[in-house]
This record gives C-alpha cells, structure tokens and sequence, in this order.
C-alpha cells in the first residue's frame, strides 16, 4: 500500500471522525429546542433519548453482519450522509412521530457510523504499524468543540433548528461525500478473510466473547464516566459547589478541551510508554478527577476535578478499540463492532445511575461511582496487550510505512 494513499486514507478518515463530532454535538446541545419545537413532554423525553443509544446498540451489531458482505469503507461512505440527513430531518418535521423516526434513523446510523469508523481506524494503525487511533478520536473532539460553538449560536441568536442545522448540513455532506473517495480499509492480518468476501469475519472462528468481555466492561466504564461529565457537570458545579449559572457552562467546555489535548498528544506516549501503561496512567488520573469533584469545597477547585478527568478519560477509549484489534487480528471488525455497544451501555446506563443516586442520597456521593467504576480498569490493564505494546499489531514494527 502506497504510503500516498494511507495518508490520504487517514486524512479522510479524520475528516469522518470530525464530522460526526460536530453532527453529535450539535444534536445533544439543542435537545431543549428540539423538546420544545415538538412539545415533548418532560415525562416523555427520556424515553426518546434512551431510544438514540439503544438504535445506535442495534445498528453496531448490524454492521458486523453488513462489513461480511461490503467493505468497511463503503459501509461508512452511505452511512455518514444518513446521519446527516437525518439530522436535518429532526429540525424539519413539526409533528412528534417525525421527530421519534428522525432520531430513531439517527440512532442507527451513527451505531453503524461509530463501527466502521473504528474498524477502518484500526485497520490503518495496522497498516501504518503504529499508533494513530487517538488522533482519529481526537478529530471527534475538534467535532465536538466545533458543534457545540455552533449550537451556542443557535441559542443565543435564538434561531430555528432548521436555519441553525442546514448549512452544516450542507458543508459537511458533500465534504464527507468527496472526502470519502479517500478512505483505505487497510491491511488485514495474515489469514484474514478480505472484507465483502462473505466469508466469516473472524476466518471461521468466532469472536470469544468471554475473552472481548473485560474490554466491553472498560468501555461501559469509560462512557459512564464521560457521561457523568456531559448530563452533570453544571448541575453539580452550580446546586453543590455554589458557583453562578455561567460558570456551571465552564467545566463540560473545559472537559471537551482537555480531551482534544489528550488525545492530540496520546498517540506519541502509546509510542513511547505503552498502550498498558498509558490506559492506566488515564485510569488513575481519571479515578483521581471524580475524588477531587466529589470533596471539592468550591467550584474552581471542582474545574480542577473536570479537568483532570479530561486528560484521564480520553485516552482509554481509543485505546479500547485498539486492545480489540489486537486481541483478534483476524476478526478485528466483528470485535470492534461489539465492542462499540459498550458505548452506548455506558452511555445509556450512566446518567440514570449517577441521577438516581444523587437525587436519593447525595451527589458528591454518586461521584464515586463512576470513579470506582474507571479505576477498575487497571483490574482488565493486560487486556491492552504487552507491557510494551506500542504498534497496532501488539508489537514494534519496522518503520517501513510510518507516514504522515
């Protein structure tokens, strides 16, 4: 593989990850004017945001048995455009049954979106023989930053959603349609099947999933902990540490910065330390991030926390993935595909669980859940490979294709 064509490969890929940030940022910031513009009730609306995690389960699990058939990167060169779409058809419709269609298309597009991105992410990182997943992950971020500012012009300018999302739409769809052109699925390990062969993904042996299950465990943790930080931060920054309204916006920003940061430069210490190394080092800083918010006697000291637990938390996702790849070489995309529902478990169960203990007892309380929860990653560490893993095949390679 020609080192031109991987890094055109990676550079399309990262356009992919930067993309979907924005398109999610942009949904999950606008959920009061999307309950607004469809008058869902109070009542009603966790329902329709629990129904998003769940389609998106669905739709992971359904690419695993889609990439059997058609390469990765065709699968992400229809899917992302459906995402797109369908968010704009949430800011289109005015009665609730277009909405609940719009996010449940959402849903499983991004499931699918989240998938194939990941597996061609590693896929690459195998072809290059290093580590490059973190920047593909630190893409999303700048996605998500970039989103997330979109969306607070929205608000403040108090525009609809449709005049807020067409033109982002209308940029990022044809970006992403071109940009695809670009997308290389890789190398596959020795005696893997090739991707669309219809053969089975893991070369007749299935993934074990007794053997993916501490990775799935590690991811839930990780999502439960970075959902703490997206549904709670301001609450607990404004009605438990006594800050102003204004500040309590401050800390989710400085998370999402924080993790843009970490994961610019997380590829380098995999490098250098380690994939084991490195997940552990975020666990543990991340562990300590949830123990400084939960004694925090202020809100600046509790910023303190948030940012803490954005340069612990961001490296042990992407590294997830990675662990994956390299614990089945030649089942990589039915692994990651999996794995990748541990997201949305995370997700799905994290707020409630954090809110319910909260509202029932205390939250500086419920914030030693989720940093339980990330310290027993260092219980599953050795999952992620050799102490000295380094390179997406779980060992150095020859330099021989590090490019770009």
């Amino acid at each position: 593989m020609t080192d031109v064509r991987l890094r055109r490969g990676r550079a399309s890929l990262a356009l992919s990850f930067c993309a979907q940030g924005i398109a999610f940022a942009l949904l999950v910031t606008r959920i009061p004017a999307i309950q607004d513009r469809y008058g869902i009730s109070d009542g009603l609306l966790p329902a329709f945001l629990a129904g998003v995690p769940i389609l998106a389960g669905v739709g992971s699990v359904t690419t695993e048995h889609l990439v059997k058939r058609v390469a990765p990167s065709v699968a992400l060169r229809w899917v992302q455009p459906l995402v797109l779409l369908s968010l704009l058809g949430v800011a289109a419709g005015d009665r609730m049954w277009q909405a609940a269609v719009s996010l449940g298309v959402f849903g499983l597009a991004v499931g699918g979106l989240d998938a194939c991105m990941n597996m061609l992410g590693i896929s690459l990182q195998r072809a290059y023989g290093r580590s490059i997943i973190l920047g593909f992950h630190a893409a999303f971020s700048l996605g998500g930053i970039v989103g997330a500012s979109l969306a607070w012009v929205g608000a403040h300018w108090d525009l609809s959603l449709l005049v807020s999302y067409l033109p982002v739409v209308l940029v990022l769809l044809p970006l992403c349609l071109v940009g695809s052109r670009g997308y290389v699925d890789g190398e596959p390990a020795a005696g893997a099947p090739e991707a669309g062969s219809g053969g089975d993904a893991a070369g007749g042996k299935p993934v074990a999933f007794r053997l993916l299950l501490p990775l799935c465990l590690v991811m839930a943790f990780a999502y439960i902990g970075d959902s703490t930080v997206s549904n709670w931060s301001a609450k607990y920054l404004q009605d438990v540490l006594g800050s102003s309204e204004q500040l309590s916006t401050v800390p989710y920003n400085v998370y999402m910065v924080t993790t843009l940061l970490g994961r610019a430069a997380g590829d380098h210490g995999v490098r250098r330390f380690g994939a084991v190394a490195v997940v552990r080092a975020g666990a543990v800083l991340a562990s300590a991030g949830f123990a400084v918010v939960a004694v925090a006697p202020g809100p600046w000291v509790g910023m303190l926390g948030f940012t803490m637990l954005g340069f612990g938390l961001c490296v042990i996702v992407p590294q997830t993935y990675a662990a994956a790849g390299r614990l089945f070489p030649n089942a990589s995309d039915a692994a990651i595909a999996r794995l990748n529902v541990f997201n949305y478990v995370g997700y799905l169960f994290g707020s409630p669980l954090v809110g319910g203990v909260g509202g029932a007892w205390s939250y500086r309380g419920a914030m030693l859940i989720p940093m339980v929860l990330v310290l027993l990653t260092l219980v599953y560490a050795r999952s992620f490979g050799a102490e000295g893993a380094r390179y997406g095949g779980g060992h150095e390679r020859p330099h021989t294709v590090d490019v770009g």
